[in-house]
């Protein structure tokens, strides 16, 4: 079974949505370490077990989040390489590395969708200290 021939157009769609991808990310990333970092500062005065947990729950998301950049990064050199071979007229290689770039954005998209997950959590128990408590 021959798989049809993979126009250089095909792969070159993929960048800007890698890259939009890639910039949210980022912007996630740069509002977990906000995050993080004024947590600290407050369980350095408080030592709330609360804010630990938060903290912790911080931490995989951070994992989480340069997982997802790294797969996106992975995708995006996939999709880069596959159009340098569509580019050369070698089919197989594009069409080899434009499989490898989708499959590292499936990888990317569902880690999102764990660390989205992980946040609705991290709302959730922010949300029943403030329940508790009244």
């Amino acid at each position: 079974m021959s798989l049809p021939d993979l126009p250089i157009t095909t792969p070159s769609l993929l960048f800007p949505a890698i890259s939009l991808l890639m910039l949210a990310y980022t912007n996630r990333f740069l509002a977990l370490a906000t995050i993080v970092r004024n947590l600290h500062a407050s369980w350095r005065q408080t030592h709330d077990p609360l804010l630990e947990a938060q903290i912790a729950n911080l931490r995989r998301r951070l994992v989480l989040i340069r997982n997802m950049q790294a797969a996106g990064i992975i995708s995006l050199i996939a999709c880069t390489v596959s159009t340098m071979f569509l580019f050369i007229s070698h089919q197989p290689g594009g069409q080899f590395f434009f499989a490898i770039s989708l499959v590292f954005m499936i990888l990317s998209l569902s880690l999102t969708l764990n660390e989205v997950v992980i946040s609705g959590r991290a709302l959730d128990m922010q949300l029943s200290d403030m329940e508790a408590k009244k």
